[in-house]
């Protein structure tokens, strides 16, 4: 049996298809109706009259309600002024299932309205656009890697040591011990990078981040490629490389879905490369001439994030970070020590860090004064030392929020709209 999707109607003009999905939109005029009819690949209207179908599918116009499942059989025209350029004209409409009032209707709704329907909120034309650019994203990331011959290595969600910190961490029980919910795959994608060279890990991270922000979720995706004999610049050179892969597709196979979001498109054709890379010390300076009042030695907040990247049209590296303010697995710089091997990287228009990585301590000895320095127990991460006592390399690796990402592409207000169902601090459901 063949099956037929809104999307794909271009290429059956003139031919009689059935279309299956949900009522969108209906309106009345007399001896003719319009069905507005969403399948999940698009929207297209559907002409109902009498001279064209049977009296029970004319009829239906009394019954149907928005978002009631519907099957619509006719004959695919093409006409410029229809949305995606065709429209159906209606032989038969079959109802499936009669849906009660809908609750989310043309006024306008406040936020949390929203999302306490999110389950809802998902059918409406801009989430379907977001969603939609979120899955060419995830796709182009993982094409990107495949084509490098990068190795997709699954991390495990539960660990049993923290990997940014213990301030962040989701316990758990785990029978007779305790379990965190991994904030990243990092260490895991060392000893993987070790074994095969090049790898990637791309799953859900957690952070018990006691954050409100518009750029934080409790509850994340994130990739995180580690490479060996990799160092810093290469590093860098790879995560610039993937966000130009990303927009590009995102450009070539999701315009329509930009427009959806009145995205300015003309701000991600105008990324380039090189992109700006920007030394710490250089950063502060240029904060300092902004008018903030930031000492060399912090980390950056998010008004310095957003005030770099809103310097320049294409993300910006900012590398050579302070190692006291760094996490205990990023090496050092031998020339300048006070200097950790780091990078971020800053989306432009104000969208902050979407990746962070570093080159890797591989110096066993400096690792344990590192972990020792900072109140770690190396016996709970035996396994990582042995990854420098068994053949130690240099290696490197990023992280990218996903959904940081798609909330900077898609030009989104507030990352909760980039993930399907968002976790926060105040929101578990749905």
């Amino acid at each position: 049996m063949h099956e037929y999707f809104i999307q794909n109607v271009r290429f059956h003009e003139d031919e009689v298809v059935t279309l299956k999905g949900w009522v969108y939109n209906l309106r009345k005029s007399g001896k003719i109706w319009f069905l507005l009819l969403r399948d999940g690949t698009g929207i297209i209207q559907c002409v109902v009259t009498k001279h064209d179908c049977d009296e029970a599918s004319f009829d239906l116009k009394d019954v149907l309600t928005q978002e009631s499942s519907v099957i619509v059989t006719g004959l695919v025209r093409a006409d410029d002024r229809a949305e995606g350029g065709y429209e159906l004209i209606a032989h038969k409409v079959e109802l499936v299932s009669l849906a009660q009032e809908y609750p989310i209707t043309k006024k306008e709704h406040g936020i949390e309205f929203l999302m306490d329907h999110r389950h809802l909120w998902l059918r409406s034309r801009r989430q379907h656009a977001i969603m939609r650019i979120r899955h060419t994203i995830i796709k182009s990331i993982r094409t990107f890697f495949d084509q490098r011959d990068f190795i997709l290595v699954d991390t495990p969600i539960f660990q049993k040591m923290a990997t940014e910190g213990t301030a962040t961490l989701f316990e758990t029980e785990y029978y007779d011990d305790k379990a965190y919910l991994t904030q990243s795959g990092q260490l895991y994608a060392e000893a993987a990078a070790l074994a095969l060279g090049k790898v990637y890990c791309f799953g859900p991270t957690f952070r018990a981040e006691k954050s409100k922000t518009r750029r934080h979720l409790t509850e994340f995706w994130m990739v995180e490629p580690e490479m060996a004999y990799y160092d810093l610049e290469m590093d860098m050179d790879l995560a610039e490389e993937m966000i130009m892969y990303i927009v590009a597709e995102v450009l070539l196979n999701r315009r329509q879905e930009l427009e959806t979001l009145e995205r300015d498109i003309s701000k991600l054709e105008a990324i380039r490369t090189p992109f700006p890379r920007m030394h710490y010390a250089d950063a502060i300076k240029l904060l300092q001439e902004k008018g903030e009042d930031i000492p060399w030695g912090d980390d950056f907040g998010a008004p310095h994030e957003t005030i770099i990247g809103e310097s320049h049209s294409s993300p910006v590296l900012v590398h050579h970070y302070p190692a006291d303010i760094k996490a205990f697995y990023m090496k050092r710089d031998a020339e300048e020590p006070k200097y950790a091997l780091a990078v971020d990287m800053l989306a432009p228009e104000g969208y902050g860090e979407i990746i962070g990585g570093s080159q890797r301590e591989d110096d066993l000895n400096v690792l344990l004064e590192r972990m020792k320095a900072e109140g770690m127990a190396p016996e709970n991460y035996q396994w990582y030392l042995d990854l420098r006592r068994y053949g130690s390399v240099p290696h490197s690796g990023f992280g990218l929020g996903l959904e940081r990402t798609v909330a900077w592409i898609c030009g989104l207000k507030h990352i909760r709209e980039a993930i399907p169902f968002p976790r926060t601090m105040t929101r578990l459901t749905p």
